[in-house]
């Protein structure tokens, strides 16, 4: 059987289509530019648990916090295994402080890493993403949430 050129092109259109759309649906944010995949936390057990006990992230992956209102926040890194960036935005998703190469906490007790201000919102990365993007004070975080 011979598919003809345009058919194969339509199909391959299709193709490509149909696996954007499936990764358009996955819940992501943007900060300067850079897309970042994110698992969301928005219990409190959730938050609770974060990142703890992974051994990798993948570099274009985080987890975004979603608190119910702004008030200052702190984050520790107690039994979480990879080094971290932690990202603090207010209520209009402009970025307050962040908590540069957060490093794991082997023993307690374990340090904190507080925002400089009130936020609602907290995106942890890889440790050294912060120096990548070259954030600054205020920069807009964009979520894209499949919620």
């Amino acid at each position: 059987m011979r598919i003809s050129l345009n058919c194969r092109v339509f199909l391959a259109l299709l193709l490509c289509w149909t696996v954007t759309g499936c990764a358009s649906d996955q819940n992501h944010v943007e900060l300067k530019g850079q897309r970042f995949i994110v698992e969301l936390a928005l219990t409190r057990d959730e938050q609770m648990r974060g990142l703890m006990f992974r051994e990798s992230l993948a570099d274009d992956h985080g987890m975004l916090f979603i608190f119910p209102g702004e008030a200052p926040r702190s984050f520790w890194m107690k039994n979480t295994r990879i080094p971290l960036d932690i990202f603090y935005f207010d209520e209009d998703l402009k970025l307050v402080s962040v908590a540069r190469n957060a490093r794991p906490c082997v023993a307690p007790p374990c340090v904190g890493y507080p925002s400089a201000g009130p936020a609602r919102y907290v995106l942890e990365l890889n440790a050294g993403a912060a120096a990548r993007l070259d954030v600054r004070q205020g920069d807009p975080l964009t979520l894209a949430l499949a919620q």
